[in-house]
């Protein structure tokens, strides 16, 4: 998606040969157009896929999961890394270590929203390692849901995520693949 990229073009920045920042429009401050033609890009790579649900994972997840949401007209789940006074019973959890923060979150999803019925598309910021994704997954395996796929906003095709999520049979939509984040430089796979 060449919006996509130039935005991490311009405002992206390496630093170092694993992290990349972007928070000028998607992790801090969020950009709304872009992330409505993000949105639109991963509505139409799977609108013949009967979702009934997206799901994501709070915080940077949410603004691109809400925009294919709309363009879908599903409902959208985010899954919860705090606790919460409001869910606490009837829990799908799972444990998800975080490269960028250092931290290992239990991250939830309550039983009301998520069931046998539902066919789920992942919406995410960033596939890296793959923690994130899989942590969802074992949640929406939990509730018997069925997975369409995995749409990423952002892939560091230089870990290796994508090939064992691949390996796990799982569908997925990359819009920008980094390739390599060498020397402040940020260069794609397309």
């Amino acid at each position: 998606m060449e919006l996509l990229k130039q935005s991490i073009r311009q405002r992206g920045i390496a630093l170092s040969e694993q992290v990349l920042k972007v928070d000028a429009f998607l992790n801090h401050q969020i950009d709304p157009l872009l992330m409505q033609a993000i949105g639109r890009e991963f509505a139409a790579r799977f609108r013949e896929d009967g979702i009934t649900k997206i799901v994501t994972i709070e915080a940077s997840g949410i603004a691109p999961a809400v925009m294919t949401g709309l363009e879908l007209g599903v409902p959208v789940i985010f899954a919860r890394k705090h606790q919460s006074l409001t869910l606490t019973d009837n829990l799908l959890v799972a444990s998800v270590y975080s490269f960028t923060k250092q931290v290992e979150s239990t991250i939830a999803i309550s039983t009301t929203h998520l069931s046998a019925h539902d066919r789920v598309l992942i919406i995410d910021d960033f596939l890296a390692n793959g923690k994130a994704a899989k942590g969802l997954i074992s949640i929406i395996q939990q509730a018997g849901a069925s997975i369409a796929g995995l749409g990423i906003v952002i892939e560091k095709s230089f870990q290796q995520g994508r090939a064992e999520l691949e390996e796990m049979g799982f569908r997925i939509e990359s819009l920008a693949r980094v390739i390599s984040l060498k020397d402040g430089q940020i260069t794609f796979l397309d």
